[in-house]
């Protein structure tokens, strides 16, 4: 099977890089299949799980939001966070769920009403990966 290059850069630094020989990316229309040789786009990322498959192997990676630029022979995803399902920390996730919604139950202005409400969206696409992963 042809490969292509892949980087998965979050804004804490990178996250991979190297051969890949398919792609699976969430966007807010559900998913986006990507394989060597594909026509460049640029690609609006939601954050959900990304599929990519190297050596014949799955790997799977929860990521931010953000955005893929896609070429015939490399993949640049810019993303918010990129995550390992196994990596995530169950208690850490609940803590800041409960956190968001109680922030969302007081009064606050509207640029805090929709950081709460993406931190909320966060903690729980976390929680339900988490709960796929089970350690």
């Amino acid at each position: 099977m042809e490969k292509f290059m892949l980087n998965i850069t979050a804004s804490s630094g990178e996250f991979y890089q190297g051969d890949c020989e398919s792609l699976i990316l969430p966007t807010g229309d559900g998913v986006y299949g990507v394989q060597a040789g594909h026509n460049p786009v640029l690609v609006a990322l939601h954050m959900g799980i990304a599929k990519f498959t190297v050596n014949g192997e799955t790997r799977e990676v929860l990521v931010g939001d953000g955005i893929a630029e896609v070429t015939p022979t490399f993949v640049l995803l810019l993303v918010d966070s990129a995550e390992r399902p196994e990596d995530i920390d169950r208690n850490r996730a609940e803590a800041a769920r409960i956190r968001a919604e109680e922030r969302l139950q007081h009064k606050q202005s509207m640029h805090e009403y929709y950081q709460s409400k993406i931190a909320l969206d966060r903690a729980m696409q976390r929680l339900q990966t988490a709960a796929k992963y089970k350690r």
